[in-house]
């Protein structure tokens, strides 16, 4: 249901939007009627029409405007545009016509000018160039300590940043008993430009808009000088300023948001119009203080946030590595005649990196091993998937080509795009001691010979990884395991492990070293993994890192 809500001295009041035409205006017969002598009687209308609302400006005398544009044709409206009528604010809202590019900004703020005005120097009265966080404090140092231990004392234990700037406005309106508005801007990290994130009016019913010149902001960002403009709107000097002539301030102060960096990361800007009152030297000296310390503050309190997120984000990444730690196997099955070993180190909190043991008969022995693409969060969930569909497969399914078409299908209904699988699903009859071998998409396992020698399963023997293609039909590879022969299973966190020079450990290097390895299964693989951190001499892995290897003892263990 669409509606308008009127914002006017601190309150919201809706009205409902009905399929017929809505008029605006003083006049007693408008549909909603606004008191407000800068309101013309019939000032605009809102029209349904193709399953969206339309409005459009009847000739009003201070015109209509929508987002701070005026309104000149009639504009369909989205949820949550601004739309202003002489002094008054209300806000269109209705879900079924959503807003699309930037969103709508939280406060109403104009900003004059065309920017970048290097021909108006004159556009500004006095400057005062930072020094510091907290300008020159051997100018009026009392005063200064004094606004500075106010502010200190208004924000202490303030982590909401939400709710920290507004304090700091209501805390400057104490300074400045004189200041009739006030803006407080941070820039976009993203895209760089100044958004309003507070405004205070020193008058609740007072709905006119802050107004800031955008040569005196541009200035104030560029050159990180704080800025007085007395009795703007009649000096002279301000005569070819047509963006700083037209505003209705008779003086503001403008001063930038120092990071600790030293890098301006907003505006304060606070005006009056009591021709009576007019800010001096002295108060901008004594604002460029007190902003100082509202920045540290802000900073502070966003870096604690920070913080605290980081905290939080760590405390359930905890949890998600336990989680994950559960998908995986206690132990290493113990069967007389065989030894199994395995070794899953995730480059970050959880990874993509998989293997698990199933035992599907006192005869028959499965054995799985994958590698998602990716690594961390994304990876780690796919891998919790596919955990459980050879989980739920492998109780009902004994043959491995099977198994895997069953498991594929699966991971290709409703897969992430990119997220594939590449996965090795391993089947060993205890009694003949033949393994049946489907590979998807994975490395060939390395089967370390008797003889010291090695042998890998031809290319051919290799399918496509799990995810890709669904209906895709494996083969299997069988072969008997001799005595004494291991086979390793690994990932290219392995076999790509890179030292400080950015040298990989290498499939040539990996293929060498098992060979000239221990015959002992559980032995070997703990040597392949020192090998692979000696190699790497301190550098953090860059991916997975997980290794099984398993074989029959020789006759004579």
């Amino acid at each position: 249901m669409a509606s308008l809500v009127l914002l006017k001295g601190g309150e919201a009041l809706e009205y409902q939007l009905s399929d017929g035409e809505c008029t605006l205006g003083r006049h007693p017969d408008c549909t909603i009627q606004l008191d407000s002598n800068m309101v013309s009687r019939h000032h605009a209308r809102i029209v349904p029409r193709d399953d969206a609302f339309f409005l459009e400006d009847l000739g009003s005398g201070n015109g209509t405007l929508i987002n701070g544009k005026r309104v000149l044709e009639p504009v369909a409206l989205c949820d949550d545009d601004r739309i202003k009528l002489g002094p008054l604010l209300l806000r269109f809202q209705d879900t079924a016509s959503p807003r699309t590019g930037e969103p709508v900004p939280a406060f109403d703020l104009d900003i004059t000018g065309e920017g970048d005005d290097d021909d108006d120097p004159g556009t500004i009265m006095g400057t005062i160039t930072s020094k510091g966080l907290f300008g020159q404090l051997e100018v009026r140092p009392e005063a200064k300590l004094d606004a500075i231990l106010q502010i200190s004392r208004s924000l202490a234990g303030t982590v909401d940043l939400d709710s920290l700037l507004p304090k700091i406005l209501d805390t400057l309106f104490t300074v400045f008993p004189h200041a009739d508005r006030g803006v407080v801007m941070l820039k976009d990290p993203v895209r760089g430009n100044m958004i309003p994130k507070a405004i205070k009016h020193r008058l609740d019913e007072q709905d006119e808009s802050v107004k800031i010149s955008r040569t005196i902001l541009n200035k104030v960002l560029a050159e990180k000088t704080g800025i007085l403009s007395a009795d703007a709107a009649t000096d002279v000097r301000f005569e070819a300023s047509e963006s700083i002539s037209n505003l209705t301030i008779r003086s503001m102060m403008c001063v930038p948001l120092l990071a600790l960096d030293g890098e301006p990361m907003g505006v304060i800007n606070i005006d009056t119009q009591n021709p009576f009152n007019q800010f001096k030297n002295e108060d901008l000296e004594l604002l460029m203080a007190v902003a100082g310390q509202a920045a540290l503050s802000y900073d502070n309190a966003r870096l604690l946030v920070s913080h605290m997120e980081k905290e939080k984000q760590d405390g359930e990444m905890s949890i998600a590595r336990n989680v994950q730690k559960s998908l995986l196997p206690e132990q290493m099955p113990d069967i007389p005649g065989y030894q199994f070993y395995a070794s899953y180190e995730a480059a970050q909190a959880v990874g993509g990196d998989y293997f698990d043991v199933i035992r599907l008969s006192d005869r028959k022995i499965c054995l799985a091993f994958g590698d998602v693409a990716g690594k961390g969060v994304p990876a780690s969930l796919v891998m919790s998937r596919l955990s459980s569909a050879v989980q739920s497969t492998m109780q009902f399914v004994s043959d491995g080509v099977d198994a895997v078409n069953r498991i594929n299908n699966h991971m290709c209904n409703r897969a992430c795009e990119g997220r594939f699988v590449t996965f090795v699903l391993t089947i060993i009859d205890l009694k003949t001691n033949k393994m049946q071998v489907v590979n998807a998409g994975h490395m060939s396992p390395i089967i370390r010979k008797t003889d010291g020698s090695y042998e890998e399963f031809p290319e051919e023997a290799i399918g496509v990884p799990i995810g890709v293609l669904e209906d895709f039909q494996f083969t299997a590879t069988n072969r008997t395991i001799a005595p004494g022969e291991t086979v390793v299973i690994y990932t290219d966190g392995v076999s790509e492990a890179m030292d400080h020079d950015s040298t990989l450990y290498g499939l040539d290097h990996l293929r060498e070293f098992v060979c000239q390895g221990p015959a002992d299964p559980a032995e070997l693989g703990q040597m392949i993994l020192a090998d692979v951190k000696r190699h790497a001499n301190g550098r953090p892995q860059n991916d997975d890192i997980t290794l099984m290897s398993f074989g029959r003892l020789s006759n004579d263990k």
